[in-house]
Protein backbone atom coordinates (compact mmCIF):
# COMPACT_ATOMS: atom_id res chain seq x y z
CA UNK A 1 0.00 0.00 0.00
CA UNK A 2 2.84 2.36 0.75
CA UNK A 3 4.43 1.66 -2.64
CA UNK A 4 1.15 2.51 -4.42
CA UNK A 5 1.06 5.86 -2.64
CA UNK A 6 4.73 6.47 -3.45
CA UNK A 7 4.16 5.71 -7.14
CA UNK A 8 1.16 8.06 -7.32
CA UNK A 9 3.08 10.95 -5.80
CA UNK A 10 6.19 10.29 -7.86
CA UNK A 11 8.37 9.56 -4.85
CA UNK A 12 9.32 6.14 -6.17
CA UNK A 13 10.72 7.46 -9.46
CA UNK A 14 12.04 10.76 -8.11
CA UNK A 15 9.87 12.86 -10.46
CA UNK A 16 7.39 15.47 -9.42
CA UNK A 17 3.73 14.63 -9.94
CA UNK A 18 2.00 16.35 -12.83
CA UNK A 19 -0.89 18.25 -11.42
CA UNK A 20 -3.56 20.25 -13.15
CA UNK A 21 -2.10 23.56 -12.00
CA UNK A 22 1.41 22.75 -13.25
CA UNK A 23 0.24 22.42 -16.85
CA UNK A 24 1.50 25.16 -19.22
CA UNK A 25 -1.94 25.28 -20.86
CA UNK A 26 -3.54 26.39 -17.62
CA UNK A 27 -1.06 29.24 -17.37
CA UNK A 28 -1.83 30.38 -20.90
CA UNK A 29 -5.58 30.15 -20.33
CA UNK A 30 -5.32 32.14 -17.09
CA UNK A 31 -3.24 34.82 -18.83
CA UNK A 32 -5.77 35.12 -21.67
CA UNK A 33 -8.61 35.30 -19.13
CA UNK A 34 -6.88 38.10 -17.23
CA UNK A 35 -6.31 40.08 -20.45
CA UNK A 36 -9.97 39.63 -21.41
CA UNK A 37 -11.15 40.78 -17.98
CA UNK A 38 -8.81 43.78 -18.14
CA UNK A 39 -10.17 44.68 -21.59
CA UNK A 40 -13.85 44.45 -20.66
CA UNK A 41 -13.53 46.20 -17.29
CA UNK A 42 -11.09 49.00 -18.14
CA UNK A 43 -10.27 49.56 -21.80
CA UNK A 44 -13.70 49.13 -23.41
CA UNK A 45 -15.59 51.51 -21.06
CA UNK A 46 -12.85 54.10 -21.49
CA UNK A 47 -13.12 53.90 -25.29
CA UNK A 48 -16.90 54.31 -25.05
CA UNK A 49 -16.48 57.40 -22.86
CA UNK A 50 -13.91 58.91 -25.24
CA UNK A 51 -16.24 58.33 -28.20
CA UNK A 52 -19.16 59.93 -26.33
CA UNK A 53 -17.03 62.97 -25.39
CA UNK A 54 -15.74 63.41 -28.96
CA UNK A 55 -19.31 63.22 -30.29
CA UNK A 56 -20.46 65.82 -27.73
CA UNK A 57 -17.64 68.21 -28.66
CA UNK A 58 -18.25 67.84 -32.40
CA UNK A 59 -21.96 68.62 -31.99
CA UNK A 60 -21.42 71.99 -30.26
CA UNK A 61 -23.19 74.80 -32.07
CA UNK A 62 -23.85 78.49 -31.50
CA UNK A 63 -26.34 79.05 -28.68
CA UNK A 64 -25.29 76.04 -26.60
CA UNK A 65 -24.50 76.63 -22.94
CA UNK A 66 -21.27 74.86 -21.97
CA UNK A 67 -18.98 74.25 -19.01
CA UNK A 68 -15.21 74.24 -19.57
CA UNK A 69 -12.73 72.01 -17.75
CA UNK A 70 -11.80 75.08 -15.71
CA UNK A 71 -15.41 75.54 -14.55
CA UNK A 72 -16.28 78.54 -16.72
CA UNK A 73 -19.92 78.55 -17.81
CA UNK A 74 -20.74 80.36 -21.02
CA UNK A 75 -22.87 80.50 -24.14
CA UNK A 76 -21.30 79.58 -27.47
CA UNK A 77 -21.18 82.47 -29.94
CA UNK A 78 -18.90 81.22 -32.76
CA UNK A 79 -17.78 77.69 -33.62
CA UNK A 80 -14.66 77.10 -35.70
CA UNK A 81 -12.62 73.97 -36.50
CA UNK A 82 -10.94 73.44 -33.14
CA UNK A 83 -11.85 76.68 -31.33
CA UNK A 84 -15.04 78.22 -30.03
CA UNK A 85 -15.88 81.68 -28.71
CA UNK A 86 -18.13 81.90 -25.67
CA UNK A 87 -19.85 84.75 -23.84
CA UNK A 88 -19.76 84.59 -20.08
CA UNK A 89 -20.85 86.77 -17.18
CA UNK A 90 -23.15 89.75 -16.94
CA UNK A 91 -20.84 91.98 -18.98
CA UNK A 92 -20.85 89.44 -21.86
CA UNK A 93 -17.10 88.87 -21.80
CA UNK A 94 -16.00 86.92 -24.85
CA UNK A 95 -13.44 84.11 -24.49
CA UNK A 96 -11.89 81.98 -27.22
CA UNK A 97 -11.25 78.43 -26.04
CA UNK A 98 -10.26 75.11 -27.58
CA UNK A 99 -13.02 72.57 -28.19
CA UNK A 100 -10.99 70.06 -26.20
CA UNK A 101 -11.45 72.19 -23.07
CA UNK A 102 -15.25 71.73 -23.06
CA UNK A 103 -16.33 69.40 -20.28
CA UNK A 104 -20.07 69.27 -20.99
CA UNK A 105 -22.93 70.93 -22.81
CA UNK A 106 -25.53 72.07 -20.29
CA UNK A 107 -28.32 72.97 -22.65
CA UNK A 108 -29.06 74.38 -26.03
CA UNK A 109 -31.17 77.48 -26.49
CA UNK A 110 -34.48 76.70 -28.18
CA UNK A 111 -34.33 77.43 -31.88
CA UNK A 112 -36.45 80.38 -33.00
CA UNK A 113 -38.93 79.75 -35.79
Amino acid sequence: MLTVFAEETGAATGTAPTSFLASPWVTIIMLVAMVAIFYFLIIRPQKKQEKKTAEMRSSIKAGDEIVTIGGIIGTVVIVRDDKIMIETGNDKTKLTIMKSSVREVLSAEPEEK
